[in-house]
């Protein structure tokens, strides 16, 4: 098929790289926001595993091309939209400008988080009968967005036309051979459905991280907990960890736009608040167990940090936890030292100038020169078997901060290090 893909975010580029790759003629239209010369250059394109390599050798075969404008377009058979949520009116204009250039049959796949009813007024702008819009909302995960879209569990097809359905599991076929992953309903529920997703396993986070909460309060190891209810297969154990709060450009806008069609609906969700308002929270337990571990007296110490992406796998910080770490410890005249083996450029930009930060490049034990406490932020496989004879000898008050339950207690304290978690503890 003869695929025009529009955007410049991670289901764009990836869309772009998974359908060039099985004979599908792809053109892809980068948002005028963020062309090719600045998407190029960005961390979360050339970390992610296997993209930019796949981009770039479809590109050099000539099945996937750059384009800036429609001039050189003269079919398409599907159009593919998968930009930001704040680009939506420059997205229906650009539908605009399609149709009045192609006048030909052609399916467009919405394949963002727009409110819900957006693909019902993409549909309105196509005049010919054999146009149809779709919603096929982003299930991407970032750190292994192709693995996800050629491998899905799940395809949310929201397709009220028979034709329409017919083309988008055409177009799909090739990740869809082990068996119909296709759940096809309405459109408007499509695009609730993915909302209504997120804020599911944003709630259950929200809720273990309660939980982690209380148990700190009663001296019990959360982890006891949290292996008692995932057993239970009412409940289950997926999301059902407790840490130091979600972020991602996707998740948490997932769940404030949840938040919103509740309220356009004229109904407040007391719910989706009070999960927000924990998560936000969460973002500084770390510096609280530190406050008490030193009694507040704070100012002048220098704090290590491992980790700064929202997630291992992605060099992105957007609504990351160490942004309000970070905050919370400088008001204190804390010195931080940040590692991270993707993110730093990221967080270099956003708040790299700053006296008390520290980026630390290389290896992650550099970060650990003169700190007096280990926080342990973002869960890279690099950090879950540390030398703990060295950070017993580097690490002043001998103290580590675990911020995603990763280290086992007893273990760390056995190695003389004075260990909080998030609903768990240990001392030498």
């Amino acid at each position: 098929m003869q695929v025009l893909v529009h955007g410049s975010e991670l289901a764009a580029a990836t869309a772009s790289a998974a359908l060039a790759s099985v004979g599908h003629r792809v053109w892809w239209w980068p948002h005028e926001d963020m062309d090719w010369a600045a998407l190029e250059r960005v961390d979360w394109l050339n970390s992610e595993p296997g993209l930019r390599e796949r981009l770039d050798r479809h590109r050099e075969r000539g099945d996937l091309t750059l384009i800036e404008d429609l001039e050189s377009l003269r079919r398409i058979d599907i159009h593919w939209i998968a930009v930001s949520p704040d680009q939506r009116e420059s997205a229906l204009s650009r539908v605009e400008q399609l149709v009045a250039t192609l006048d030909e049959p052609l399916v467009l796949v919405n394949n963002s988080t727009f409110p819900v009813g957006t693909t019902e007024r993409f549909e309105a702008l196509l005049p010919r009968d054999d146009q149809y819009a779709v919603a096929l909302p982003d299930m991407l995960e970032e750190g292994r967005s192709l693995a996800t879209f050629e491998r899905p569990a799940r395809w949310l097809l929201g397709s009220e036309a028979e034709p329409a359905t017919l083309r988008v599991q055409e177009l799909l076929r090739a990740f869809n051979r082990r068996e119909d992953v296709f759940q096809i309903m309405p459109r408007r529920a499509a695009e609730l459905t993915k909302l209504a997703i997120n804020g599911m396993l944003a709630t259950r986070i929200s809720y273990m991280n309660e939980v982690a909460g209380l148990s700190d309060s009663l001296g019990v190891d959360v982890e006891y907990v949290r292996q008692g209810m995932g057993a239970d297969p009412r409940i289950g154990f997926g999301y059902l960890y407790p840490g130091c709060g979600f972020g991602g450009p996707n998740f948490s806008r997932d769940l404030m736009r949840l938040a919103d069609v509740q309220h356009q609906t004229g109904r407040e969700s007391m719910l989706l608040e009070h999960v927000l308002d924990i998560n936000e929270a969460k973002k500084e337990t770390l510096f609280r167990k530190l406050w008490q571990h030193f009694d507040g007296e704070l100012r002048g110490r220098t704090v290590a940090i491992w980790g700064a992406a929202f997630k291992p796998g992605t060099a992105r910080i957007d609504h990351a936890p160490v942004l309000t770490l970070l905050e919370a410890l400088w008001a204190q005249g804390v010195r931080v030292r940040v590692h991270d083996p993707a993110a730093l450029s990221a967080l270099g930009e956003a708040r790299g100038a700053h006296p008390l930060l520290e980026l630390v490049d290389g290896n992650m034990y550099d970060a650990l020169e003169g700190a007096d406490a280990l926080m342990l932020v973002t869960e890279w496989k690099c950090y879950w078997n540390p030398d703990w004879q060295r950070l017993k000898r580097e690490l002043g008050a001998g103290l580590v901060l675990d911020g995603r339950n990763i280290f086992d207690p007893r273990y760390v304290a056995s190695q003389g290090l004075v260990y909080r978690g998030i609903g768990r503890r240990a001392s030498p």
